[in-house]
């Protein structure tokens, strides 16, 4: 394919919780695109100040969490006149906040769990089982399922160690869904199957067990519909680029949005390169794919 660049930069890293996981998404990412035929220079990011080689036309984003999916670092790359990858700083702002992409979502009339943003944990008044959220945290980082009263104090408090507010939701048993967009394609849905039925950080990253169905074992109505009800959500939440949108689908066939990611992984067990492979779109050309997507 014709490339637009020729000399990128892949920003990985950063100042988040989820450092070790940009890591590795970066390093998979930059070797994707060295592959695609680009010069790639890789910029751990360790500060907001931080420097891009001078040759730099334009840049991937492989940066998770805070400064990297919130808008910061994409409105830095704007005042400079860089192209980037990805949705841009109001979008990207909206979609890592759990609190707004809820309220963004409700007024689309896109179904989410029901939910209630706290800051005290005797306000609560969702029954349990429910999950408890940082509302500007990513992978996981922080969530916790609540499945009796005794396990609300310390989860409401493992939460709240990272922001002022809370976000608790009900929770929606049945499955675990993700959609992946690249560009205007809808990949098709991934089930995730965590070996004891959470998929949290842990199931993530650290125990390696958890199982993906690519592409989920659906009937084509849901399958369909998840499919639309995310490049909804891509819309309604003005994405650009590349995204991956999380669901639950509940045992009576019902689907609820739970966020959209804005920079899903690109480590050796993430969805979104998973998706496309069963697509038929390689490692390389995602990465290439995306990059020629990069807009300011």
């Amino acid at each position: 394919m014709k490339r637009r660049f020729e000399n990128v930069a892949v920003l990985m890293g950063g100042i988040s919780s989820e450092r070790e996981v940009s890591l590795n998404s970066g390093a998979a990412v930059a070797q994707g695109l060295r592959d695609g035929g680009y010069r790639v220079a890789e910029v751990d990011i360790t500060a907001k100040d931080f420097i891009l080689p001078p040759d730099t036309e334009a840049v991937f984003i492989a940066l998770h969490g805070e400064f990297g999916e919130d808008g910061q670092i994409q409105r830095i790359l704007e005042e400079r006149g860089i192209p980037y990858t990805g949705s841009g700083p109001e979008s990207s702002r909206t979609a890592f906040d759990k609190i707004l992409t809820r309220q963004c979502l409700e007024k689309n009339g896109i179904p989410v769990p029901p939910g209630e943003v706290l800051r005290d944990a005797a306000a609560r008044t969702l029954p349990v089982p429910l999950a408890v959220k940082p509302p500007r945290q990513g992978s996981s980082v922080g969530v916790h399922l609540v499945l009796s009263e005794e396990q609300w104090p310390a989860a409401f408090s493992a939460a709240a160690q990272y922001d002022a507010e809370v976000l608790a939701e009900e929770y929606i048993p049945g499955r675990e869904l993700t959609v992946g967009i690249v560009g205007n394609e809808v990949l098709p849905v991934v089930e995730i199957c965590p070996t004891d039925g959470w998929y949290d950080f842990v199931a993530k990253y650290v125990r390696g067990d958890t199982t993906y169905v690519v592409p989920a074992e659906l009937d084509k109505e849901t399958a369909i519909a998840a499919q639309e009800m995310a490049w909804r959500t891509f819309q309604a939440l003005e994405a650009d680029g590349f995204g991956r949108v999380d669901f639950r689908l509940s045992p009576e066939g019902k689907l609820y949005v739970l966020e959209l990611n804005n920079i899903p992984g690109f480590t050796a067990t993430s969805l979104l390169p998973k998706a496309a492979q069963s697509a038929g779109t390689g490692f390389s050309e995602l990465c290439c794919r995306i990059m020629e997507l990069a807009h300011i």
